[in-house]
């Protein structure tokens, strides 16, 4: 067989990779717009639970990438000058290009024919190949040349964001919430390398607004951000790649697949920052359409099998983010609580969380959060 991977993101290369270690008799031919050096972006984060799923089907790529990782097993939020520890929520971190290095020598020692810097015209390019797999992005060229066929659907968050980098180390995956005189700010942060750290900024439209955004460059923008987190930098820069104020694409496709072509990673769906499953979710999809095209000859019932076992699954995750990006839409609200009020809105904001739950994956924060939620009803009954 011979294929055509659009996309030289994770997913993109880690198709190619598994499809030609695991069939080297087949010819996997990798295009990528940009240069096998180049990325948009800083670190990508996974949790303990996306690496233990990876790990089951490949550990060889898991054990070869771990050493490179930065962990953590708690969650840190800053509200208001105060901070809380959500205990036992373990994370693993990486550098983008890192990781895309990584990849990238993974599939050329297998003996995928990757072509960077390569600019895809049109589809017709690709008639000689038996399977088309597009992992080109939230602006799939393959999925806007079908939309109609794929079922797409786009749609946006109200929020704006805007994604830097930053020298200052962080222990954790850490939220900050900032509020000034002209609105409110989140920032997402977490270390990614030993010297490099994540730093998300978000805030609502009525803050961008507020502050002129629009009317900003790039570099006054970063100015502004960093003097709004200038207690969280302390003293360190913010560092800019392709970092502009962008709304969260929501894209959906009802199909996911059209003839030989089939959409994965951000080209099908899209998960919310917040829950951090971007990167995830591609390298997953890639394993469940090597395991569908593996389990059926007849390449179109291979192509429906995929969709059949992974859109529920999908489904469900991309639900808990909608869910996730609907509380930071109005977090700004949530800031009115109290510390432990507010984490706790916070940790279970997706639905996924109960308290159960809670006190078995976090017990020191529950044990703090019920003490303080019980704490006067304690204080009664020893005064009894």
């Amino acid at each position: 067989m011979r294929i055509a991977v659009i996309g030289g993101g994770p997913g993109g290369l880690y198709f190619a990779y598994l499809w030609k270690k695991r069939h080297p008799e087949d010819q996997v031919d990798l295009f990528e717009q940009n240069p096998a050096d180049a990325t948009w972006g800083f670190g990508v984060v996974f949790s303990d639970q996306a690496l233990e799923f990876l790990r089951a089907d490949d550990p060889e790529t898991v054990d070869a990438i771990a050493p490179h990782m930065e962990s953590w097993e708690n969650i840190t939020l800053n509200l208001s000058g105060d901070s809380v520890a959500i205990d036992g929520v373990g994370f693993s971190s990486i550098g983008r290009l890192e990781l895309l290095q990584f990849l990238q020598q993974r599939a050329l020692d297998v003996g995928v024919t990757s072509r960077f810097d390569t600019q895809i015209q049109t589809i017709d390019q690709f008639n000689g190949h038996d399977l088309v797999v597009a992992a080109d992005g939230l602006n799939s060229l393959v999925r806007r040349a079908y939309e109609g066929d794929f079922g797409t659907s786009l749609s946006y968050s109200s929020n704006k964001f805007v994604w830097y980098g930053t020298s200052k180390r962080f222990d954790t995956l850490s939220q900050t919430f900032v509020k000034t005189d002209r609105g409110a700010f989140n920032a997402h942060h977490y270390r990614y390398s030993p010297t490099m750290s994540t730093f998300l900024v978000e805030c609502d439209h009525a803050t961008w607004q507020a502050y002129g955004f629009a009317y900003k460059d790039a570099e006054q923008s970063k100015g502004v951000c960093e003097e709004v987190f200038a207690d969280t930098l302390g003293g360190h820069c913010l560092v800019s790649n392709k970092s502009v104020w962008r709304n969260f694409p929501w894209v959906w496709n009802e199909h996911w697949s059209f003839k030989n072509m089939v959409l994965l990673g951000d080209a099908l769906h899209s998960a919310h920052f917040s829950i951090g499953s971007g990167t995830r979710l591609a390298i997953e999809d890639a394993i469940a359409l090597v395991k569908a095209l593996e389990s059926d000859a007849h390449l179109s019932t291979a192509l429906h099998r995929y969709q059949a076992a992974r859109k529920p699954v999908v489904q469900k995750l991309v639900n808990a983010a909608r869910t996730s990006a609907f509380w930071y839409e109005h977090f700004a609200q949530h800031m009115q609580l109290g510390l432990m009020d507010f984490a706790y809105s916070y940790i279970t904001r997706s639905g996924r969380i109960d308290d159960s739950r809670l006190r078995a994956m976090s017990p020191a924060f529950m044990a703090r959060y019920e003490a303080e939620k019980n704490g006067g009803d304690a204080a009664g009954e020893a005064t009894a």
